[in-house]
């Protein structure tokens, strides 16, 4: 696995009441890392986007397939760093990546701490109404990381797994159990413990479980 590609934001304003938003990134060739991520990255809405839990976020080549399969006119606008991602590699996507998988990627080391939800940014910005929808019920979210070891990386840089706590916890089916209306009461409380997860999932799925 290597990265493809690397981007950080360039500050806009977006939606009919122009807010400023982070989605808009452009492509760099090499990064500094540190605990909140790209250095010079920005995130606006700290309550969705970066901080130490989610650091890092990355799409895959496969979501935006799916997407302009199902939206052709998107062709020229759905590619690769378009969708807010900090990082692209080839072959990662939601059924292959797990809750707590570790991965040294240049000198930096990452964790996967849990999937990106969608926001209506993501439809103001394709011009496309529901598309937040569509990824939503696709379960094709993209990941957050948070940084274990500071450091630098590079476009073309190896991705290596160092470790996967969580074997069949994949991003794929943690949405499927965090978001189905009928997962039992005990699936949620164990999913709540894997390591690795955003301490704000596991009181999301602490308070499902409480009212299953």
């Amino acid at each position: 696995m290597k990265v493809i590609g690397l981007y950080k934001a360039q500050l806009k304003r977006i939606g009919p009441k122009s807010e400023l938003t982070g989605i808009y990134k452009y492509p760099t060739n090499t990064a500094t890392v540190d605990k909140l991520g790209i250095v010079g990255d920005i995130q606006v809405d700290k309550r969705y986007h970066g901080g130490p839990e989610r650091a890092l976020h990355q799409y895959s080549l496969s979501s935006y397939e799916k997407i302009i399969k199902a939206y052709p006119l998107l062709y020229r606008k759905a590619k690769v760093g378009s969708m807010g991602e900090n990082i692209s590699v080839g072959t990662m996507n939601e059924t292959n990546v797990c809750i707590g998988d570790t991965y040294e990627i240049g000198k930096v080391v990452v964790q996967v701490s849990g999937p990106r939800m969608p926001c209506f940014k993501i439809s103001e910005k394709f011009s496309t109404p529901g598309l937040d929808k569509f990824i939503a019920k696709h379960g094709i979210h993209g990941w957050y990381y948070r940084i274990l070891t500071e450091g630098s990386f590079a476009v073309d840089d190896q991705v290596t797994l160092v470790s996967r706590p969580n074997p069949t916890l994949t991003i794929a089916e943690f949405l499927k159990l965090a978001q189905g209306k009928t997962t039992p009461k005990d699936v949620l409380q164990n999913a709540s413990k894997a390591e690795g997860l955003d301490p704000e999932w596991q009181e999301t799925l602490q308070r499902k479980a409480s009212k299953s």
